[in-house]
């Protein structure tokens, strides 16, 4: 007899742990099967936590190197990577104790252990020369991703920095080029940019951030640029080199031969889903551009093997794959007692946030996706530099942008450019959440002088149209 379970999840980070909690409460046995060299996921561990972590670091360097324009005079002083680093150590092994603390005095079965399947509904784990097998009703997928390193010439040979990597830094560079224009690459090369680093950004698409709305990019390329951070787009990267003890980038802009010279290179290009090893075909799990595909119930092609986290969702953000944990859980044990599935994921709230200054948050739907669905929106906008409160902080790129229906106002999205957006941008979904409209915004006391207060000036136009 091999031990069998109701519910085993392969990785325990954000998405497994949010699982195996909601399966337990439902009554499941539950077991997780995890083989990574620490326990936590990957938002702990290498993503949201420590980035953000050396981001107010970096962040309070700025302020402090700006403090003039307050009035406020400073002695020269420095930043200090070790202290910096360690902080960033110190708060991550706190969050991540407490992560392992749940994973290992949970009600399920913990396995240390690499997964791989025989069927759907056998698995072998290996942990070393430890072989065991066990049986599982349901499986859910959520091994994460990892960085995608494409095949570019001479990269390898000049070596680079990854996110990963960069969370480890000994030294700072006196200048670094980023590869990309996404939120991972756009926040370390903010890092770097508020601690001295002289950085240079490269991406390959006609706009940075390309999931947003083109005016919302352009703000944001205005601001880096003014502190200034050199952006190519719309570049192909062709080799790199070392050339007189200077890692060179060679790529073309539109058309045009161009080359960076650096002492370091950080790749930013994007991550994959963790699928190796896991012998998916064995389990008869479709894939399809690297993910598995799923439906809106977070099942798989095979009706018992259900995914969710950045494994399968193309939202690679903790919220959501905590979510969709939570929904592929009770789907699964619904499964199992012969019920419906009736808990789906719904995209009408989905949020992004980019936490460079100026921050950027987009919820909802945006202006190209309401286009390329052929939905009718009516859209207005209020500057940051027209703001009083604003003006106070010392910050005013950017705006706040609202997308109703014009029919009856409801909102359909928005988004935003500025200080504090990753805090605004709660305000929207709250009244997206509750299926608010322009008019609801325009009529809720919003207290004076507060950053908030903003929003009900695109509320009131749309509103009055």
């Amino acid at each position: 007899m091999i031990p069998s379970y109701d519910l085993t999840i392969i990785g325990g980070g954000s998405a497994g742990y949010a699982a195996a909690r909601t399966a337990l409460a439902l009554g499941a046995k539950v077991a997780i099967v995890d083989g990574a060299t620490e326990l936590g996921g990957l938002c702990i561990l290498r993503g949201c936590m420590p980035t953000k972590a050396l981001l107010e670091s970096s962040r309070r360097w700025f302020e402090i190197r700006h403090a003039k324009e307050f009035g406020l005079l400073t002695k020269p002083i420095r930043p200090d990577l070790k202290a910096i680093m360690r902080r960033k150590k110190r708060l991550i092994d706190d969050f991540a104790s407490y992560r392992q603390k749940q994973l290992l005095t949970g009600k399920f079965k913990l396995y240390r252990a690499h997964a791989q399947f025989l069927s759907p509904t056998v698995l072998e784990l290996r942990s070393g020369k430890k072989i065991e097998t066990i049986s599982s009703k349901t499986v859910l997928l959520a091994t994460g991703s990892q960085i995608q390193i494409l095949p570019l010439p001479g990269l390898d040979s000049v070596g680079y920095l990854t996110s990963d990597s960069a969370l480890e830094l000994k030294k700072l560079p006196a200048s670094i080029t980023v590869l990309g224009g996404g939120a991972i690459a756009l926040e370390f090369a903010q890092f770097f940019a508020d601690l001295g680093t002289k950085v240079t950004v490269i991406q390959r698409s006609a706009n940075l951030i390309r999931d947003f709305d083109a005016d919302v990019a352009t703000s944001l390329r205005q601001a880096l640029e003014k502190q200034g951070i050199k952006i190519y787009t719309n570049t192909e990267l062709l080799r790199f080199e070392k050339i007189k003890g200077k890692k060179t980038t060679h790529f073309k802009q539109n058309g045009k031969m161009v080359k960076v010279f650096s002492e370091e290179i950080f790749y930013g290009l994007g991550r994959m889903a963790t699928i190796a090893g896991l012998q998916l075909e064995k389990a008869k799990v479709h894939v399809a551009q690297g993910k598995p595909t799923v439906n809106s119930r977070m099942q798989t092609s095979q009706k018992n093997i259900f995914a969710a986290g950045d494994v399968a969702s193309p939202y690679e953000v903790v919220h959501i794959a905590i979510q969709q944990g939570e929904i592929a859980a009770k789907n699964a044990i619904a499964l199992l007692k012969t019920k419906p599935l009736k808990e789906h994921f719904d995209d009408r709230l989905k949020t992004t946030v980019l936490f460079t200054h100026p921050e950027v948050a987009q919820v909802g739907m945006n202006e190209a996706e309401l286009q390329a669905a052929k939905i009718p929106y009516k859209t207005a906008q209020y500057p940051f530099a027209d703001h009083g409160k604003s003006m106070i902080h010392g910050e005013t790129e950017g705006f706040m942008k609202l997308l109703c229906d014009p029919k009856n106002g409801k909102i359909l999205g928005g988004s935003i450019v500025g200080p504090h957006a990753s805090e605004l941008i709660h305000e929207i979904i709250t009244v997206m959440y509750f299926n608010g409209t322009a008019r609801d915004i325009a009529l809720i006391p919003h207290y004076h002088p507060t950053l908030a207060e903003m929003i009900t000036y695109p509320a009131e136009e749309l509103a009055g149209m």
